[in-house]
């Protein structure tokens, strides 16, 4: 078969707002997409190059141009590329391309369910606990909250939500943030405030520490999960796993991310990185197999791409094929 043209560029769009964590601040969504082309159809995929393992644009962009040439089908891909915002990019493209080539959409050629509208948390940034609050009261059309942590005041951080919105759904990303020292308040207080899902409370490397952990509020792996390969190491620390395809490698790495997690009795959380629709389109077709998603990024931009993803208070619906698949 000869290979297809693949080509790849960076993108930069920017956001409504600063998109705060305990690892820093971002203004805009820095994006790499990549297109393969058979001559008669072109497929697409995003990706989001991670900074918290060493991952750049150019670094991301340098990967796909070197395997462009050799790489022939979705299939080939691993054995080029290791797990990581290039292979999502280009499985994601390839699997846009079958489905542009043959009428077929993703889901049905990847064995999936119907895609469904889910609602999606809503990121709140790290910041003060007040104004923390307040951005949930100005959120107060959206039923599920998703709050970045940072390590000293979230106690006071989650309060002050839970407070200012009695009636939302609270989940907590702490982005590595807590200590062995403080994990077992902050949990109390998560359980305190009614808080569903605990994300990443300690550094990837003490994942063994959770052993010793009271987890009255589930505890969800983000950082310390990847593949499929991770879930027989952190089945019985977590309860539950991020599923992102820029740490999967795709969509294929995705699937077989949840079904191990799903083996395994874990719960699913489809998560994605600030990006535009493209990139989360790949993703909402784990929403049917997710307890939570969390797909907002299209909804922190100050502008989407052309076809991108229908939200409406909060609910986000499966892509049209125009956008991906």
């Amino acid at each position: 078969m000869t290979a297809p043209t693949i080509e790849a560029r960076g993108e930069v769009w920017p956001l409504k707002e600063a998109f705060v964590i305990s690892r820093g601040a971002k203004t805009a969504a820095e994006v790499v997409v990549a297109t393969v082309s058979d001559g008669n159809h072109q497929g697409s995929g995003e990706a989001v190059p991670y900074a918290r393992y060493g991952e750049t644009v150019s670094g991301v962009l340098e990967d796909i141009r070197r395997v462009a040439g050799r790489v022939s089908s979705r299939e080939g891909l691993a054995n080029d590329l290791k797990p990581g915002a290039a292979l999502n990019a280009l499985d994601c493209a390839f699997w846009d391309l079958e489905s542009k080539r043959t009428g077929v959409r993703v889901s049905e050629l990847a064995g999936l369910g119907a895609p469904v509208a889910k609602t999606t948390a809503f990121t709140l940034s790290l910041d003060a606990p007040e104004t923390m609050a307040e951005k949930a009261v100005q959120a107060s059309h959206l039923s599920l909250l998703k709050l970045k942590l940072g390590g000293a005041g979230d106690d006071a951080r989650m309060r002050a939500v839970r407070a200012a919105r009695p009636d939302a759904r609270l989940l907590v990303d702490a982005n590595e943030a807590w200590t062995l020292e403080t994990i077992g308040h902050l949990i109390s207080v998560a359980a305190e405030c009614g808080i569903e899902l605990i994300e990443q409370p300690l550094p990837a490397d003490l994942d063994e520490a959770l052993h010793g952990v009271d987890r009255r509020v589930p505890i969800c792996a983000d950082e310390s999960v990847h593949t499929a390969a991770d879930i027989p190491r952190l089945a019985e620390l977590y309860d539950a796993v991020n599923v992102k395809l820029d740490k999967a490698g795709g969509l294929t790495g995705a699937i077989a991310l949840v079904r191990e997690a799903r083996r395994r009795d874990l719960k699913i959380m489809v998560g994605s990185m600030v990006a535009t629709s493209l990139a989360v389109a790949p993703a909402m077709l784990l929403a049917s197999e997710a307890d939570w998603i969390d797909l907002d990024g299209p909804m922190l931009l100050a502008h989407d791409r052309e076809h991108g993803m229908r939200v409406e208070n909060g609910v986000i619906y499966p892509p049209d094929p125009e956008l991906w698949g």
